[in-house]
């Protein structure tokens, strides 16, 4: 009877238009590299359907401090704000997801920051990615073409400029279904953009605490020691995208640090690279991993000789059991002259005695 009497449903999806000047916004998960250690970054990604436009801010967290930085940022570089930004149930934004019966909530903070901005807000249902699918396409397309692998970074503002330039330069291409160029689109969707106010919403989070036994507070679920905490009973803690400060009642600040996540690395693993390339010495200047060494290091290495080029690898792996690579270029001329680093036909031309006669050391003079 139900086979015979139920209206069979459609289960197709409905090819949808895209008004211009709205935004999808989603997180994504990628990787670079910062004074030889893997950082992990979490790039907000905002594009537009209707041109196919992207743009995209590193973050180093997915908290409502990064992601409303991150949006003042994306509105700087695009310009203006959108009319209607579509996102999923990110937790800075919604704090109660919808059901059948009622709407999404969205949290106090991202209300304030809308209404200052004026744009409308539309939140996917939960686990329905493929309702904002230009922007997850688009998270996928910033991963594979520009942190295939992963990129040097000096800083997140450095990175964020290098990302902007390779986005902007990526509109030259053709749009996959209009047959003009995405930059061409994207002119015209400005003109249906929000204008930016005179001022930038400012982002922070206060808070009152009292530090431990010991003057500590957790803070990105790390315990942080703030000297002299345990002389008040009450403290304020301001919280930005990147840094942290602890303010005492009458007003002194007694700790003011960047954010403990802000100093989370992963090392490369260096050892395993280096032992690779003892095999074969003459494929370091063509490693993906070349471009990651210290500045001292690879020149030490890249010397044209191949047989000297394996001992020095080969000492540099010895010590890499107990030094980390950032030590040893801290250190790498005391380390020559030690010869725990193999010196034969040094690039530098150095003649290591004069060296320790201008900086005497305690084992130098003995």
């Amino acid at each position: 009877w139900l086979t015979t009497h139920q209206e069979e449903k459609d289960k197709g999806y409905e090819r949808l238009e895209h008004p211009p000047g709205e935004a999808q916004v989603d997180f994504g998960v990628m990787e670079a590299v910062q004074d030889g250690e893997i950082v992990d970054i979490h790039s907000l990604v905002m594009s537009f359907p209707n041109s196919n436009a992207g743009f995209a801010v590193p973050l180093p967290a997915e908290n409502q401090e990064c992601f409303l930085h991150g949006l003042n940022t994306l509105f700087k570089q695009v310009g203006g704000v959108p009319r209607k930004i579509r996102i999923d149930n990110l937790t800075p934004a919604v704090k109660k997801t919808r059901s059948k019966m009622e709407e999404a909530q969205l949290t106090d903070e991202f209300i304030q920051f809308q209404n200052y901005y004026g744009f409308d807000v539309q939140v996917c249902n939960p686990r329905s990615g493929h309702e904002k699918g230009n922007v997850e396409n688009k998270v996928g397309y910033v991963r594979y073409n520009f942190f295939t692998t992963a990129p040097i970074m000096n800083s997140y503002e450095d990175l964020t400029d290098q990302i902007f330039l390779k986005l902007e330069a990526d509109r030259n291409r053709i749009h996959y279904s209009k047959n003009v160029r995405i930059e061409d689109l994207w002119q015209e969707e400005k003109k249906y953009l929000l204008a930016l106010p005179e001022k930038t919403y400012p982002v922070f989070k206060e808070q009152l605490f009292k530090v431990n036994k010991y003057n500590e507070v957790k803070v990105d679920q790390m315990l942080v020691h703030v000297p002299r905490g345990g002389n008040y009973s009450q403290l304020q803690l301001i919280l930005t995208w990147d840094q942290l400060k602890v303010v005492s009642p009458n007003g002194e600040i007694l700790l003011d640090d960047y954010r403990p996540y802000m100093k989370k690395r992963k090392a490369l693993p260096w050892l395993s690279i280096i032992k690779t390339w003892i095999q074969k010495p003459r494929v370091v200047e063509y490693s993906r991993y070349n471009k990651y060494l210290p500045g001292r290091i690879k020149e030490f290495l890249l010397v044209d000789n191949l047989n000297i080029r394996r001992k020095r690898l080969e000492s540099l792996a010895s010590l890499l059991v107990s030094y980390d690579l950032k030590r040893i270029n801290e250190e790498f001329y005391e380390l020559i002259a030690q010869d725990k680093l193999a010196s034969e036909s040094n690039p530098y031309e150095v003649d290591w005695n004069k060296y320790d006669s201008l900086a005497p050391r305690e084992g130098a003079i003995r």
